[in-house]
């Protein structure tokens, strides 16, 4: 008789915990490390900062790096440029594109294959930053608010129906049809039906449109150019004008402040963003 040979375990146990372990480390070292420059230089002073690096500082003076930045920098001015332009912005693509999103994944034809497949190819191609620039101007929107918004919102619909149409496809048609036979018309269904369904997708939406919008600097310095204050605009232009020359700790500071709504907003929303991520993105 011959003798079975017990497979090894312990080494299938060591790969199962070797690869989450690297995984971990790379995250904590690509994120972790990164965030942490930034905190600590943030609450140096300016002689510490200078030469930014990974190591404490001496005394921590991140209130009061707060507080130059906020008067100095006119930041509170900014903060609310940004909002003006952002909420707009989200609010109109996500409407719209998910308005879209609803007719082309209920049509199976082969134009409306075609519009779907144009209307994320947004995704890939980049815009012509000239050629807007150029319409605007014909249309007396450049520099204005009205027309950051447009931009903004031809530049991410791509996004928005990308993710809207994936999860509108997974929502039963029984629904709706219940729904007309009860006298409801298009308008009523997506609001009172289609809408609330699409929570987590539109979550997930939100933060990453909030994400580009709020961090722009390259779109919004050529149409609006310097007219309308936004955050990181804000930080290009005082940081050029030498406000902040050789100062890092208030640069970083700059930076720790803008970056908090979207981490307040990314916490309150993670459960919705992730199962929007798996609801609709993969289907």
């Amino acid at each position: 008789m011959t003798s079975t040979v017990p497979r090894p375990r312990s080494r299938f146990r060591a790969r199962n915990l070797a690869q989450p372990t690297i995984a971990l480390l790379l995250m904590v070292f690509l994120l972790g490390v990164p965030f942490w420059l930034v905190v600590v230089t943030a609450g140096k002073n300016q002689a510490e900062a200078l030469n930014p690096s990974l190591t404490l500082p001496t005394k921590w003076n991140l209130l009061e790096n707060f507080s130059q930045v906020i008067q100095d920098g006119r930041m509170v001015k900014a903060f609310f440029g940004s909002l003006v332009i952002m909420v707009p912005s989200v609010l109109g693509v996500l409407i719209l594109g998910s308005m879209a999103s609803w007719i082309l994944a209920r049509r199976k034809d082969k134009r409306t294959s075609f519009i779907y497949a144009l209307g994320i190819s947004g995704i890939v191609l980049p815009p012509a930053v000239v050629t807007i620039v150029l319409l605007l101007r014909q249309m007396g929107l450049a520099g204005t608010a009205p027309g950051m918004i447009g931009v903004y919102m031809g530049m991410y619909m791509s996004t928005v129906i990308f993710f809207v149409t994936g999860f509108v496809r997974t929502i039963p048609y029984e629904l709706e049809e219940a729904a007309r036979v009860d006298g409801a018309g298009p308008v009523r269904i997506f609001i009172q039906i289609i809408l609330p369904l699409l929570g987590p997708t539109l979550a997930t939406a939100t933060i990453l449109i909030c994400l580009y919008i709020w961090n722009d600097v390259f779109y919004a310095l050529f149409v609006i150019g310097g007219r309308i204050d936004t955050l990181p605009l804000n930080l290009y232009q005082v940081a050029s004008a030498g406000l902040y020359l050789q100062n890092w700790h208030l640069i970083f500071a700059y930076i720790v402040l803008m970056s908090l709504p979207l981490l307040i907003t990314f916490a309150v929303m993670q459960r919705k963003i992730i199962s929007g991520i798996t609801g609709g993105a993969v289907k």
